[in-house]
């Protein structure tokens, strides 16, 4: 009896050993992937910022041509890019700010799916001065959006 008892506590004692040791290496796993992942490429909000503003001047431009279908495709990229700087810079004082801009974008694709070349224009000047005022409350007020004058991508077509 007291063999199988020896025999017992031995297989229970080896078996927490090895529990122990999985443990272990599943921590270091973990850590390896935690450390990567600090270390993983973050675009900074002025890239998402220049993101933006290339689409919010390729948006005028295949507005003012009424080409709606690119139109459209360049709103849900500046919807995206600002969905990505809420969710990659939580926390900074000037994320907190970004929902002060949806209500103007969220007009700007009203006037697309209307093909409504006056309503686009004014949704696109409420939203570029909408940007201007976001820029003031975060201390940017150097940084002044306008409506773009000159056609900077000669290599798209917007007609």
């Amino acid at each position: 009896m007291r063999q199988v008892f020896i025999l017992c506590f031995a297989t229970l004692l080896f078996g927490c050993q090895q529990n122990t040791e999985n443990i272990k290496g599943l921590q270091d796993q973990i850590d390896k992937l935690e450390d990567k992942l600090s270390n993983t490429y973050k675009p900074g909000f002025g890239d998402f910022m220049g993101t933006i503003q290339a689409h919010h001047s390729k948006l005028w431009f295949a507005g003012i041509n009424e080409n709606w279908k690119l139109a459209d495709f360049e709103v849900h990229e500046i919807e995206e890019s600002f969905e990505a700087i809420e969710k990659y810079h939580a926390g900074r004082s000037e994320t907190e700010l970004v929902p002060i801009i949806y209500p103007a974008l969220d007009s700007v694709p009203v006037a697309i799916e209307q093909k409504n070349l006056d309503q686009f224009k004014s949704s696109y000047n409420l939203l570029t001065n909408t940007c201007t005022i976001c820029h003031r409350k975060t201390d940017h007020e150097f940084i002044k959006i306008t409506i773009p004058t000159l056609q900077e991508f000669g290599n798209q077509l917007f007609e």
